[in-house]
């Protein structure tokens, strides 16, 4: 498309480093390589959901970024992005707070069993889950993670994992694939099958559901709103990849536009 790109990124071998025109060797929390970033760049965004949210406010005094600071504080602590979920009115599994090992009984009278344990930060591809059917599995999970925050939810009565991947410009405009289905395989994503076998009013209303979510995050960029159908073809809202999303790898054959590109024309 023409720009030039500069990556920061502390790894010399990093594979966006390797074939930007320019790569910044540094931690995300470098202020002196944030700010030779804010020199080199007319905006920034993003790859994944871990980039400190500091890093994004300090870049934003000096250029535009997006997704925003705000948005990727959301999604990247589970207890925050649940609540949000909930709050805007959007299903999803009954969920509870444990913070301590006290936390445990009441959390599982909030959710009932059985359930999963997920840390709060950091966890993905099925790192840092663990499936429980009792106080004292929830409780050796919680020890075995190290006593940091986690959110335990109901384990829902699955019938299909589905996501949709948009984009959402800054003038609120919204784009979107077709839904994905997708399988996994020892917690990490195997194959995605588009569009989702689903029903048209339930892929329909799974893109509408997404759309409303970029919407009440005031997220601009590419959004990938992960959902379960569950309980007789009900839709709840699980995740939030604030990126380009694994199970939107298609799109760079299979559509006119990808969401690499989507997540440049948004910027």
């Amino acid at each position: 498309m023409g720009y030039r790109v500069v990556v920061l990124e502390a790894d010399p071998r990093s594979p966006a480093g390797q074939v930007a025109d320019e790569q910044i060797e540094a931690a995300y929390d470098d202020a002196a390589a944030l700010d030779l970033l804010a020199e080199r760049c007319a905006a920034v965004t993003t790859e994944f959901e871990n980039v400190p949210a500091g890093s994004l406010e300090r870049l934003a005094r000096r250029l535009p970024v997006h997704p925003s600071a705000a948005a990727v504080s959301v999604t990247q602590e589970r207890i925050a992005e649940k609540s949000f979920l909930r709050e805007q009115g959007f299903s999803t599994a009954e969920f509870a707070p444990v913070r301590q090992a006290d936390d445990v009984e009441r959390a599982i009278a909030a959710t009932g069993l059985p359930a999963v344990l997920k840390t709060a930060r950091l966890g993905y591809d099925g790192k840092g889950q663990a499936v429980v059917d009792s106080p004292e599995e929830a409780r050796a999970a919680f020890t075995r993670f190290g006593g940091v925050p986690c959110i335990l939810e109901r384990r829902l009565a699955l019938e299909t994992e589905i996501s949709v991947v948009l984009a959402r410009g800054a003038d609120g405009q919204v784009v979107s694939f077709p839904a994905g289905e997708n399988e996994h395989r020892n917690g990490i994503l195997h194959t995605t099958t588009v569009p989702a076998r689903l029903p048209a009013e339930l892929a329909a209303e799974a893109a509408r559901r997404a759309s409303a979510v970029a919407e009440r995050l005031g997220y601009v960029g590419v959004l990938g709103v992960e959902m379960f159908v569950a309980d007789g073809g009900r839709l709840f809202v699980n995740e939030l990849a604030p990126r380009p999303h694994n199970s939107g790898h298609f799109t760079l054959d299979a559509c006119s536009v990808d969401q690499f590109e989507l997540q440049l024309r948004a910027l």
